[in-house]
């Protein structure tokens, strides 16, 4: 019995030994691959001689390339020379002047913030009125649809009125000929240009981005707007300031190519309401906002609505549970 014992452990430490003779086999054709060593032209064990030596002097290779995590110091001198940052390859501007990071914005106070947060109707007004006079003779606001503005508080002939201000293009007629006719409330409005080349065109190589979409499309977008609107300001010493372009402290590394577009006194409200900047970009802002979420009091309704529903029903399944498992100990 102790013979059968001994027999197993031997044959048992036979099987774990063989892999340990059989790895260094593998080794040279290893260094061959990765030291890229000439073909062997004598017998196997010759070849893996030489592939064993040649691969000893190429081992320092990768340090060339630049990949490689120790270097000697005649490598650290070549990387400090040749090794650039991302940064600096791709011509970024220096982290004092702005870079690509935007700074911090202001944090305003909104109607529609939280929960129970809802659009001011005269606001929204005004700020189609800025949109209108200003910002609509560069930017776009594709995916609205003059109908829409009925949630501002316009009646159907205001929106009629409105929307037969502008020329749009239809057809084809009975000859196959387009034409333009008046707007009307079922068409969107109008892009200011006939395509983005036309845009950039009349931009100096910008391209004005449509609107319908920008307060979803930036991080916290009703306060970038609104910080963009009101953070033109001359550059202060030592900022190189591209030609054509414009200083803008909120923006990112503060060089834009959109002119300061609101001044004190750009549009006079019909309510009598302040025009200074802050107030016109306030308005705008409010605009835009619903124009990137014209649902957006809807579904907050339809949230609290949901909510108190799972309140109650929460309550009543646990009224049913204590009632049905009572009696069960």
């Amino acid at each position: 019995m102790q013979q059968k014992f001994l027999l197993t452990l031997s044959f048992a430490a036979l099987l774990i030994a063989a892999p340990a003779h059989a790895a260094p086999e593998a080794a040279p054709v290893k260094a061959t691959v990765e030291g890229s060593a000439p073909a062997a032209t004598a017998t196997e064990g010759a070849a893996a001689t030489d592939a064993a030596s040649d691969a000893t002097p190429a081992a320092p290779a990768p340090a060339a390339d630049g990949n490689a995590m120790t270097k000697t110091d005649g490598d650290a001198q070549t990387m400090e020379a040749d090794g650039k940052t991302a940064a600096e390859t791709h011509g970024a501007a220096p982290a004092e002047e702005g870079g690509h990071h935007a700074p911090s914005l202001p944090q305003e106070e909104w109607s529609w913030s939280g929960p129970f947060g809802v659009f001011d109707r005269h606001q929204l007004q005004r700020g189609f009125q800025v949109y209108k006079q200003v910002c609509a003779s560069c930017h776009g606001l594709s995916r609205i649809y003059f109908r829409n503005l009925s949630a501002l508080g316009y009646n159907e002939a205001e929106i009629k009125s409105i929307a037969a201000e502008t020329q749009v293009m239809d057809g084809p007629d009975d000859s196959g000929d387009m034409f333009e006719r008046p707007g009307r409330p079922s068409d969107h409005f109008k892009s200011p240009f006939a395509n983005d080349n036309a845009a950039r065109a009349a931009n100096g190589g910008a391209l004005p981005p449509d609107l319908s979409l920008i307060v979803r499309a930036r991080a916290d977008g009703s306060n970038y707007v609104h910080a963009l609107l009101t953070g033109y300001e001359a550059a202060p010493a030592g900022f190189t300031l591209t030609q054509g372009m414009h200083y803008n402290k909120y923006f990112a590394g503060h060089q834009i190519a959109m002119p300061q577009p609101l001044m004190d006194g750009s549009v006079t409200y019909e309510d009598g309401t302040p025009n200074t900047i802050d107030q016109m970009s306030r308005d705008v802002t409010a605009f835009l906002t619903w124009a990137s979420e014209p649902n957006m009091e809807k579904r907050k309704q339809v949230g609290l609505k949901v909510m108190l529903f799972m309140f109650a029903f929460a309550g009543l399944m646990y009224a049913t549970k204590r009632k049905v498992w009572k009696d069960v100990h």
